[in-house]
């Protein structure tokens, strides 16, 4: 019995022997990161860039982009370095780090979810009164709330972890998480799971029982509505229920195999299902948001004008001097 103090690393026993598969693999999650990076930046900048795009329900889109950005930062350098290793250890403070990383992750993902669908909840039911409830500083406020709040949540959770007594050090995972570690623990973990309990009703349970709540409100509205109120509905919410739906279901295998014996699942589906949450989302988001919020796809298409048009002047000016 030792102090997780005193455990110098973890071993990821998930991984499995690939043999030259792992440089192909290597390429795939890598192209899979500069994707979700280079996507969720694009649309961050097209946001702060465009002034037309200053408003509440953009600046949440940003606030989840960069959440997105931050979270699959937390795990994507560390796969491409498991994969190419032919050991799988990660370091006692690296592992804590990465717990962190990841928790913070969904609790802000699930908080911009609930704010961005009382946003919604808003403009639909009081379109009169919008501008006057929901101002640029109190988005800013609702914004930092979230991170700040998670942030300290989470520094708990892992304070509590970080100070178990461990009897081994081996985490079935192909990174680490805060339930794993508290089933290495040979010391009393009440105060882990009362805790672990109160957190998750917090970060999770809260801001879905919000959503739903909202939704309710605005489907009233909408079927007692205008068709105008109904479209507007129908335009805004799908990509929020659907990026809602996404991240949900990531999220709520990863709990069922932390929980449940999946051993009766094949192995590749786990570990693939077990990814989903923290690889589809920032891709499917920046998808969805981009393709299905029309102020955005139009000032995508503007700016892509005006480079193409940039680009035949100065094509044009090249052949004239060589003329």
């Amino acid at each position: 019995m030792m102090n997780s103090t005193q455990v110098l690393y973890f071993t990821l026993a998930a991984y499995f022997d690939t043999k030259q598969l792992k440089y192909f693999f290597f390429m795939l999650v890598l192209f899979l990161y500069v994707l979700i990076v280079g996507s969720n930046v694009l649309l961050i900048v097209v946001i702060c860039v465009n002034r037309s795009l200053h408003e509440p329900m953009y600046m949440f889109l940003c606030s989840l982009f960069v959440n997105e950005l931050y979270g699959s930062s937390g795990l994507f350098p560390f796969l491409l370095v498991q994969i190419l290793s032919d050991v799988h250890i990660i370091s006692a403070p690296l592992c804590f780090m990465q717990i962190f990383c990841l928790y913070t992750y969904v609790g802000v993902e699930f908080c911009n979810l609930a704010i961005m669908s009382y946003d919604r909840y808003l403009a639909i039911c009081h379109p009169l009164n919008y501008h006057f409830l929901m101002t640029l500083k109190k988005v800013g406020v609702s914004i930092a709330a979230a991170w700040v709040t998670l942030f300290l949540v989470v520094v708990c959770t892992t304070s509590l972890s970080f100070s178990l007594q461990l009897c081994g050090n081996v985490i079935n995972k192909l990174y680490c998480d805060n339930y794993s570690i508290v089933k290495l623990a040979c010391s009393d973990i009440t105060v882990n799971n009362i805790y672990g309990l109160l957190s998750t009703a917090f970060c999770v349970f809260g801001p879905v029982s919000m959503i739903f709540y909202t939704y309710t409100r605005i489907l009233k509205v909408c079927f007692s509505g205008s068709k105008q109120t109904r479209q507007k509905a129908v335009s805004t919410c799908t990509p929020h229920l659907a990026s809602l739906i996404n991240f949900l279901f990531g999220v709520c295998f990863e709990v069922l195999q932390s929980r449940f014996n999946m051993s009766s699942v094949p192995n590749v589906i786990r570990v693939l299902l077990s990814l989903y949450y923290i690889t589809c989302q920032p891709l499917f988001s920046p998808v969805m948001y981009g393709l299905k919020l029309s102020k955005i796809r139009s000032t995508w298409k503007l700016y892509r004008d005006l480079h193409q048009e940039k680009m035949l002047q100065m094509l044009a000016g090249i052949s004239s001097y060589r003329g």
